[in-house]
Protein backbone atom coordinates (compact mmCIF):
# COMPACT_ATOMS: atom_id res chain seq x y z
CA UNK A 1 0.00 0.00 0.00
CA UNK A 2 0.85 3.28 -0.67
CA UNK A 3 0.10 5.85 2.45
CA UNK A 4 2.30 9.19 1.02
CA UNK A 5 3.07 10.20 -2.11
CA UNK A 6 6.29 12.07 -2.13
CA UNK A 7 6.97 14.64 -5.00
CA UNK A 8 9.76 16.30 -4.56
CA UNK A 9 9.55 17.96 -1.47
CA UNK A 10 5.66 17.41 -1.02
CA UNK A 11 4.51 14.49 1.06
CA UNK A 12 0.51 13.71 0.07
CA UNK A 13 -1.43 11.45 2.26
CA UNK A 14 -3.08 9.48 -0.44
CA UNK A 15 -6.29 9.09 1.92
CA UNK A 16 -6.63 12.84 1.57
CA UNK A 17 -6.36 12.60 -1.61
CA UNK A 18 -9.08 10.29 -2.05
CA UNK A 19 -11.00 11.97 -0.12
CA UNK A 20 -10.47 15.20 -2.22
CA UNK A 21 -10.95 13.11 -5.67
CA UNK A 22 -14.73 11.43 -3.67
CA UNK A 23 -15.74 15.21 -3.60
CA UNK A 24 -14.70 16.43 -6.71
CA UNK A 25 -17.26 13.31 -8.03
CA UNK A 26 -19.60 13.45 -5.89
CA UNK A 27 -20.11 17.40 -6.88
CA UNK A 28 -20.35 16.09 -10.11
CA UNK A 29 -22.77 13.59 -9.21
CA UNK A 30 -25.20 16.22 -7.67
CA UNK A 31 -24.64 19.08 -10.66
CA UNK A 32 -25.84 15.94 -12.92
CA UNK A 33 -28.75 15.32 -10.85
CA UNK A 34 -29.35 19.01 -9.90
CA UNK A 35 -29.63 19.87 -13.95
CA UNK A 36 -31.64 16.89 -14.93
CA UNK A 37 -34.29 18.02 -11.97
CA UNK A 38 -33.74 22.09 -13.01
CA UNK A 39 -36.77 22.04 -14.69
CA UNK A 40 -39.59 20.55 -12.21
CA UNK A 41 -38.17 22.50 -9.27
CA UNK A 42 -38.40 25.83 -11.46
CA UNK A 43 -41.99 24.73 -12.31
CA UNK A 44 -42.49 24.06 -8.15
CA UNK A 45 -41.24 27.50 -7.95
CA UNK A 46 -37.99 26.59 -6.43
CA UNK A 47 -34.28 27.94 -6.59
CA UNK A 48 -35.53 31.05 -5.88
CA UNK A 49 -32.79 34.06 -5.51
CA UNK A 50 -29.65 31.32 -5.74
CA UNK A 51 -29.09 32.56 -9.38
CA UNK A 52 -31.37 29.64 -11.29
CA UNK A 53 -30.39 31.17 -14.81
CA UNK A 54 -27.20 32.23 -14.57
CA UNK A 55 -25.11 29.79 -13.57
CA UNK A 56 -24.64 25.87 -12.89
CA UNK A 57 -22.77 25.16 -10.23
CA UNK A 58 -24.98 24.53 -7.74
CA UNK A 59 -22.93 21.37 -6.89
CA UNK A 60 -20.18 21.76 -6.67
CA UNK A 61 -21.20 24.66 -3.89
CA UNK A 62 -23.19 22.49 -2.00
CA UNK A 63 -20.50 19.41 -1.76
CA UNK A 64 -18.06 21.92 -0.82
CA UNK A 65 -19.88 22.69 2.59
CA UNK A 66 -21.42 19.91 3.26
CA UNK A 67 -17.95 17.73 2.81
CA UNK A 68 -16.54 20.04 5.01
CA UNK A 69 -19.22 19.63 7.40
CA UNK A 70 -18.89 15.93 6.99
CA UNK A 71 -15.09 16.06 7.23
CA UNK A 72 -15.53 17.73 10.91
CA UNK A 73 -17.84 15.18 11.97
CA UNK A 74 -16.25 12.26 10.91
CA UNK A 75 -13.01 13.61 12.74
CA UNK A 76 -15.11 14.83 15.76
CA UNK A 77 -17.36 11.37 16.24
CA UNK A 78 -13.61 9.02 15.80
CA UNK A 79 -11.88 10.87 18.47
CA UNK A 80 -14.78 10.69 20.71
CA UNK A 81 -15.09 7.34 20.69
CA UNK A 82 -12.53 6.81 22.90
CA UNK A 83 -12.64 10.14 24.67
CA UNK A 84 -9.89 9.12 27.18
CA UNK A 85 -6.77 9.20 24.61
CA UNK A 86 -8.62 12.27 23.40
CA UNK A 87 -7.79 13.87 26.86
CA UNK A 88 -4.44 12.03 26.85
CA UNK A 89 -3.69 13.68 23.62
CA UNK A 90 -5.79 16.47 22.36
CA UNK A 91 -3.21 17.25 18.92
CA UNK A 92 -5.63 13.73 17.99
CA UNK A 93 -8.33 16.28 17.14
CA UNK A 94 -6.32 17.29 14.04
CA UNK A 95 -4.76 14.16 13.49
CA UNK A 96 -5.01 13.05 9.57
CA UNK A 97 -6.22 9.76 10.25
CA UNK A 98 -9.14 8.56 11.81
CA UNK A 99 -12.28 9.75 10.28
CA UNK A 100 -15.50 8.08 11.28
CA UNK A 101 -18.23 7.19 8.35
CA UNK A 102 -21.08 8.22 10.59
CA UNK A 103 -19.71 11.25 11.99
CA UNK A 104 -19.11 11.94 8.39
CA UNK A 105 -22.68 11.16 7.79
CA UNK A 106 -23.96 13.44 10.84
CA UNK A 107 -22.04 16.05 10.29
CA UNK A 108 -23.10 16.65 6.24
CA UNK A 109 -26.59 15.95 7.38
CA UNK A 110 -26.24 18.90 9.79
CA UNK A 111 -25.54 21.29 6.97
CA UNK A 112 -27.91 20.34 4.48
CA UNK A 113 -30.82 22.30 5.91
CA UNK A 114 -29.06 25.14 5.64
CA UNK A 115 -28.14 24.35 2.34
CA UNK A 116 -31.74 23.61 1.45
CA UNK A 117 -33.11 27.01 2.68
CA UNK A 118 -30.43 28.89 0.67
CA UNK A 119 -31.27 27.54 -2.11
CA UNK A 120 -35.54 27.37 -1.37
CA UNK A 121 -35.60 23.51 -2.13
CA UNK A 122 -37.74 21.27 0.42
CA UNK A 123 -35.74 19.44 2.64
CA UNK A 124 -36.78 16.33 1.47
CA UNK A 125 -36.38 16.95 -2.26
CA UNK A 126 -32.89 18.50 -1.16
CA UNK A 127 -32.09 15.37 0.70
CA UNK A 128 -33.21 12.87 -2.57
CA UNK A 129 -31.13 15.59 -4.47
CA UNK A 130 -27.97 14.56 -2.69
CA UNK A 131 -28.06 10.72 -1.94
CA UNK A 132 -26.68 9.62 -5.31
CA UNK A 133 -23.82 12.05 -4.51
CA UNK A 134 -23.03 11.21 -1.19
CA UNK A 135 -22.93 7.60 -1.74
CA UNK A 136 -20.54 7.80 -4.52
CA UNK A 137 -18.59 10.47 -2.56
CA UNK A 138 -18.43 7.65 0.23
CA UNK A 139 -17.28 4.92 -2.53
CA UNK A 140 -14.31 6.77 -3.47
CA UNK A 141 -12.90 7.84 -0.29
CA UNK A 142 -12.98 4.60 0.79
CA UNK A 143 -10.44 3.87 -2.16
CA UNK A 144 -7.91 6.73 0.24
CA UNK A 145 -8.41 3.69 3.43
CA UNK A 146 -7.13 0.92 1.14
CA UNK A 147 -4.03 2.79 -0.10
CA UNK A 148 -3.19 4.03 3.10
CA UNK A 149 -3.69 0.79 5.07
CA UNK A 150 -5.20 3.06 7.96
CA UNK A 151 -6.72 -0.08 9.69
CA UNK A 152 -10.08 0.13 8.01
CA UNK A 153 -9.57 -3.66 6.76
CA UNK A 154 -10.77 -6.55 8.03
CA UNK A 155 -10.30 -9.92 9.63
CA UNK A 156 -7.70 -12.55 8.38
CA UNK A 157 -8.91 -14.61 5.74
CA UNK A 158 -7.85 -17.43 3.18
CA UNK A 159 -10.03 -16.50 0.47
CA UNK A 160 -7.67 -15.80 -3.02
CA UNK A 161 -8.55 -11.75 -3.24
CA UNK A 162 -7.07 -11.56 0.61
CA UNK A 163 -4.86 -8.35 1.20
CA UNK A 164 -2.15 -7.56 3.56
CA UNK A 165 -1.07 -4.35 4.09
CA UNK A 166 2.86 -4.65 5.68
CA UNK A 167 3.66 -0.61 4.72
CA UNK A 168 0.31 0.73 6.12
CA UNK A 169 -0.29 3.50 8.47
CA UNK A 170 -1.71 0.37 10.80
CA UNK A 171 0.51 -2.52 9.63
CA UNK A 172 -0.35 -6.40 9.11
CA UNK A 173 1.24 -9.04 7.26
CA UNK A 174 -1.44 -11.75 7.48
CA UNK A 175 -3.70 -11.74 4.34
CA UNK A 176 -6.92 -10.03 5.43
CA UNK A 177 -10.52 -9.65 4.00
CA UNK A 178 -9.76 -5.92 2.33
CA UNK A 179 -13.70 -4.33 2.92
CA UNK A 180 -12.60 -1.10 1.70
CA UNK A 181 -12.51 -2.81 -1.55
CA UNK A 182 -16.06 -4.13 -1.04
CA UNK A 183 -17.79 -0.84 0.17
CA UNK A 184 -16.25 0.74 -2.81
CA UNK A 185 -18.47 -1.99 -5.35
CA UNK A 186 -21.21 -1.44 -2.96
CA UNK A 187 -21.80 2.25 -2.35
CA UNK A 188 -21.34 2.17 -6.19
CA UNK A 189 -24.38 -0.09 -6.55
CA UNK A 190 -25.96 1.76 -4.11
CA UNK A 191 -25.25 5.17 -5.95
CA UNK A 192 -26.59 3.67 -9.22
CA UNK A 193 -29.86 2.11 -7.54
CA UNK A 194 -30.68 5.56 -6.38
CA UNK A 195 -29.68 7.57 -9.66
CA UNK A 196 -32.03 5.16 -11.67
CA UNK A 197 -34.87 6.15 -8.79
CA UNK A 198 -33.83 9.84 -9.57
CA UNK A 199 -34.93 9.65 -12.86
CA UNK A 200 -39.19 9.22 -12.02
CA UNK A 201 -38.40 11.70 -9.15
CA UNK A 202 -37.42 14.05 -12.19
CA UNK A 203 -40.44 13.98 -13.57
CA UNK A 204 -42.19 13.95 -10.05
CA UNK A 205 -43.20 10.32 -10.61
CA UNK A 206 -41.96 9.70 -7.12
CA UNK A 207 -42.90 11.06 -3.70
CA UNK A 208 -40.51 13.66 -1.63
CA UNK A 209 -37.82 11.89 0.77
CA UNK A 210 -38.18 8.22 -1.08
CA UNK A 211 -34.50 8.39 -1.80
CA UNK A 212 -32.85 9.63 0.97
CA UNK A 213 -35.09 6.75 2.51
CA UNK A 214 -33.80 4.13 0.35
CA UNK A 215 -30.15 5.77 1.09
CA UNK A 216 -30.35 4.72 4.66
CA UNK A 217 -31.58 1.52 4.60
CA UNK A 218 -29.46 0.71 2.05
CA UNK A 219 -26.38 2.20 3.29
CA UNK A 220 -26.92 1.06 6.91
CA UNK A 221 -27.72 -2.82 5.83
CA UNK A 222 -24.49 -2.66 3.80
CA UNK A 223 -22.15 -1.30 6.75
CA UNK A 224 -23.83 -3.26 9.37
CA UNK A 225 -23.22 -6.51 7.39
CA UNK A 226 -19.72 -5.43 6.61
CA UNK A 227 -18.68 -5.15 10.31
CA UNK A 228 -19.26 -8.65 11.14
CA UNK A 229 -16.03 -9.19 9.43
CA UNK A 230 -14.09 -5.43 10.47
CA UNK A 231 -12.02 -5.41 12.95
CA UNK A 232 -13.54 -2.81 15.19
CA UNK A 233 -13.99 -3.10 18.98
CA UNK A 234 -17.52 -4.40 20.10
CA UNK A 235 -19.19 -2.69 22.54
CA UNK A 236 -23.33 -2.98 22.29
CA UNK A 237 -24.72 -6.77 22.64
CA UNK A 238 -21.66 -7.70 20.61
CA UNK A 239 -21.99 -4.83 18.16
CA UNK A 240 -19.63 -2.31 17.06
CA UNK A 241 -20.50 1.31 17.22
CA UNK A 242 -20.74 1.75 13.19
CA UNK A 243 -23.23 -1.44 13.79
CA UNK A 244 -25.44 0.43 16.10
CA UNK A 245 -25.26 3.62 14.15
CA UNK A 246 -26.21 1.45 11.01
CA UNK A 247 -29.66 0.12 13.01
CA UNK A 248 -30.30 3.73 13.49
CA UNK A 249 -29.91 4.42 10.19
CA UNK A 250 -32.26 1.39 8.70
CA UNK A 251 -34.93 2.00 11.22
CA UNK A 252 -35.28 6.00 10.83
CA UNK A 253 -34.86 4.94 7.22
CA UNK A 254 -37.80 2.85 7.28
CA UNK A 255 -39.75 4.54 9.54
CA UNK A 256 -39.44 7.47 7.61
CA UNK A 257 -40.28 5.54 4.28
CA UNK A 258 -43.50 3.77 6.01
CA UNK A 259 -44.90 7.36 6.20
CA UNK A 260 -43.92 8.96 3.11
CA UNK A 261 -45.63 5.79 1.35
CA UNK A 262 -48.20 5.84 4.00
CA UNK A 263 -49.06 10.23 2.91
CA UNK A 264 -48.53 9.26 -0.81
CA UNK A 265 -51.28 6.34 -1.10
CA UNK A 266 -53.65 8.98 0.95
CA UNK A 267 -53.21 11.63 -1.03
CA UNK A 268 -53.66 8.96 -4.36
CA UNK A 269 -57.01 7.94 -3.30
CA UNK A 270 -58.04 11.70 -2.04
CA UNK A 271 -57.43 13.28 -5.29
Amino acid sequence: MIPFLHIGPLTIPTFGLMVAAGLLAAAYVLQADFDRRREQFLKRGYLKGSGKTSHHDEGFLIIGIAGIAGLVGARLYHVLESPGELVADPSLLISRFGFAWFGGFLGGLVALPFLARRFGIPTLDFMDLCSPAAAVGYAIGRIGCLLSGDGDYGVPTTLPWGMSFPNGVVPTTERVHPTPLYEFFIWLVIAAILWQMGKKAAIGARPKGEIFCVYLILTGLARFLIEFIRINPRSFFGLSNAQTASLVSIVLGSILLWRIKTSSNLQSKSA
